[in-house]
């Protein structure tokens, strides 16, 4: 039977959506466990390789080199990528220092270089295509559901 492949993947953020998520495997395991194959989950399950995946969810800013490269590899490898939560959607609150005054940020400088950090917090769709979205901060339970399930249909593996 053909199971529905799925990473959740995390960048600049507070891991509150993965939270929720979490607390939606918790309640929904006897009923997903035969439709959804989890690759990648790392509150779950040590960091793996990123592997093909029919849906990445993607919470968390990019603000990093680090993150950036990561979140370029989950595009080539997903079918599908679900931007979740604000920070994921807009780089709020997790950009707060793109505003700064000229002061702090210059203040700031040589440890964003030294640390690899951009110059700027960005949302995720700044740097690759997104196929849909979650809002909130974190998302809710019935939303991330509701995306779940019709992934499930689309990709064939429930039907309606």
């Amino acid at each position: 039977m053909k199971k529905l492949s799925i990473g959740i993947f995390s960048f600049t953020c507070d891991e509150g959506c993965s939270m929720q998520i979490l607390e939606v495997f918790n309640n929904k395991f006897k009923e997903w466990e035969n439709l959804i194959e989890i690759k990648h989950f790392r509150l779950i399950s040590p960091r793996k390789d990123i592997e093909k995946l029919d849906v990445a969810f993607v919470e968390g800013a990019i603000s990093t080199k680090r993150d950036l490269e990561g979140l370029k590899k989950v595009r080539e490898t997903s079918k599908k990528v679900i931007a979740i939560g604000s920070c994921a959607i807009n780089g709020f609150p997790s950009n707060q220092r793109n505003f700064f005054d000229k002061k702090v940020k210059q203040k700031i400088k040589p440890f964003l270089k030294k640390f690899n950090h951009l110059e700027n917090v960005e949302p995720i769709k700044k740097f690759i295509s997104v196929d849909g979205e979650i809002n909130g901060c974190p998302i809710s339970e019935d939303d991330f559901i509701k995306v779940l399930e019709d992934c499930l249909i689309e990709f064939g593996v429930k039907d309606a």
